[in-house]
């Protein structure tokens, strides 16, 4: 399945929808300022929570945090940027495991891996509407877990460079 998803998804109050590839409304984002922390809420069309993505508004900080019924499920963080690829980790905290972001993630065309499986393709070059990229998820993987993913880094690498 295929997603579009705005850009830079940061700004406080900012709550906006992810479409299919058809331009149905799927995933419905809720930015909320809540203390020192800013989260945004995903949830289904119908309002259902799925995860929450959370961020330290007040601190220098590479790393995110994804949960799910209020128990963390995920972090990512930044790993190695390199001239040639940025590199950046999920680490799982329900099983201990880490996937890995490779490829160009500044410019929205990297891969999301459990080892060599691909999880997730991430491409602005997909989609002509400006500040919007492509997530395309392999069949059988949680669509919601990995947009949290995709939001995270996005947030991440902004933030890298200089809210650009």
């Amino acid at each position: 399945m295929r997603y579009l998803v705005r850009e830079r998804l940061f700004d406080i109050k900012e709550d906006f929808w992810i479409t299919d590839h058809h331009g149905h409304r799927v995933f419905y984002v809720n930015g909320k300022l809540i203390s020192l922390h800013h989260t945004l809420v995903l949830e289904d069309a119908s309002g259902l929570k799925l995860a929450s993505v959370k961020h330290r508004l007040l601190t220098v900080t590479d790393a995110m945090t994804i949960e799910h019924d209020g128990q963390k499920v995920a972090t990512v963080h930044r790993a190695i940027i390199s001239p040639l690829h940025h590199r950046a980790h999920i680490d799982l905290h329900y099983d201990g495991g880490r996937l890995e972001a490779v490829g160009n993630i500044v410019d929205k065309d990297f891969e999301i891996r459990d080892g060599h499986r691909v999880l997730a393709r991430i491409s602005r070059k997909w989609f002509r509407v400006r500040d919007t990229y492509g997530v395309d998820i392999a069949d059988g993987q949680n669509d919601a877990f990995i947009l949290a993913i995709a939001i995270c880094l996005d947030r991440i690498h902004h933030d890298e460079q200089g809210h650009a």
